[in-house]
């Protein structure tokens, strides 16, 4: 029944994409900003609904009340990376636009990748680090003035579940450069959405918000230590089963 489950949410995915990458990239001509990119997050409350209908893949959330108030107010977001579920599930939950930072590489993918080009996002060229954290930096201080919130995972790559990669200072040097707040977010995606596995299970994913931590006068590797060490605690008590 999860194979079964899991082809039909394939297939609802790729049939709901092609229209909307095409829709996406035409509307593009005219419109652009916050308007075409909540055009954009109906297409991944698409994904989520469909995860929960099909594959009975429910979300849990705690602490929206964390999130910073207001219209313009910075954050960067540093969140726990277990499968591709949470990069089409932040979008759905949180009150701003969001801006992932992202290697260039997926632009090329047909009509996921064509829409995500049109978008205001940060795609770097991970080969030249140097060019890449300063474009980071000059389009994030410039987002983020217009009230649009920063994404990163922290670990870099989706990590199995019960385990730990290794946290990179390039959210906290952003949010040490820009005067931002950090906001922690553990998510246990992969107790249903396992990293590269075809296969889902039904089941509750839970996504916990932490408090804002504030970046002025840190040091970005001692803020991140502080970041990882909240999420990782924060994973072991929502999953406890993973960490035994």
């Amino acid at each position: 029944m999860a194979l079964l489950r899991s082809i039909v949410h394939a297939l609802w995915m790729l049939v709901t994409v092609i229209p909307w990458g095409i829709i996406m990239v035409v509307a593009s001509i005219r419109i652009r900003g916050n308007p075409l990119y909540w055009m954009a997050a109906r297409w991944l409350g698409w994904a989520v609904d469909g995860a929960r209908l099909i594959l009975g893949i429910r979300v849990r959330v705690g602490g929206m009340e964390n999130l910073p108030q207001g219209k313009t107010s910075a954050a960067i977001l540093l969140v726990k990376h277990q499968s591709t579920f949470e990069t089409f599930l932040m979008p759905t939950l949180m009150p701003h636009p969001l801006a992932y930072v992202f290697k260039k590489e997926l632009l090329y993918v047909p009509f996921f990748g064509w829409a995500m080009g049109r978008l205001d996002m940060i795609h770097i060229d991970r080969s030249q680090r140097t060019e890449a954290f300063a474009k980071v930096v000059a389009q994030g201080k410039e987002l983020l003035a217009r009230g649009v919130w920063i994404i990163m995972f922290p670990e870099g790559t989706r990590i199995p579940r019960g385990q730990k990669g290794t946290y990179k200072t390039g959210g906290t040097r952003l949010a040490v450069e820009t005067g931002a707040p950090v906001i922690p977010i553990a998510v246990t995606s992969a107790k249903c959405w396992p990293r590269k596995a075809f296969i889902k299970h039904p089941g509750v994913v839970d996504v916990s918000i932490g408090k804002p931590i504030p970046s002025v006068g840190r040091e970005p590797a001692e803020l991140m230590q502080e970041v990882e060490a909240w999420i990782e605690a924060e994973m072991r008590r929502l999953d406890p089963d993973a960490y035994r």
